[in-house]
């Protein structure tokens, strides 16, 4: 991949306190390294708490508020884990409409962790094949999703991993989803 594969794309970072901050700056800075304009989205206002796991780590300034963000206006959306981040945005219908509409858009959605937490809740894994945090494997099925306990799933522009581990993995696949940009078979 071209270090400027993403050139002209803007991606969406959508997070709120909580999220496993090794989980936004790593896809972050890949993301930023291939050329795209990277925006991160949240429902609060000023700045978000990132975790290392349990303990606080750093704040982020958010760019952008949800529900004033529109998926037209982006090219892909990154969803980092943490527990305290997916499981707020899932109560916030404007980020289940947010996350919903890249897949109304066919527009790749990349989730690590807890981030596929969200995807539930937009009704957007029926028929999909993803992986997660292993806590989320019964919700996945219970959504309708086929769980696999891999380091990255890509199906048709949804791309999923499990871990801060699998974040090499999970960036590479993402750069390339978001480079090739709409997939006609995503639905929501």
């Amino acid at each position: 991949m071209s270090s400027q594969s993403l050139k002209g794309k803007r991606i969406a970072f959508l997070a709120t306190d909580g999220f496993e901050q090794v989980e936004l700056t790593m896809p972050w800075n890949a993301i930023k390294d291939a050329g795209a304009d990277v925006v991160l989205v949240s429902p609060k206002e000023g700045d978000i708490q990132g975790m290392n796991h349990d303990e606080k780590a750093d704040t982020f300034n958010v760019d952008q508020l949800v529900g004033s963000a529109s998926a037209e206006n982006f090219d892909g959306l990154v969803l980092p884990g943490g527990v305290a981040n997916p499981d707020a945005l899932r109560t916030c219908e404007d980020s289940v409409t947010f996350v919903r509409d890249f897949f109304k858009q066919h527009k790749p959605v990349a989730a690590v962790c807890h981030g596929p937490w969200t995807l539930i809740e937009a009704d957007v894994v029926r028929g999909r094949k993803v992986t997660s945090w292993p806590s989320l494997k019964t919700d996945l099925r219970n959504a309708g999703a086929e769980w696999v306990d891999e380091e990255c799933v890509c199906d048709e522009g949804l791309v999923t991993s499990r871990n801060p581990g699998d974040l090499p993995a999970f960036c590479k696949k993402a750069i390339e989803e978001f480079a090739e940009g709409k997939h006609a078979a995503q639905t929501a």
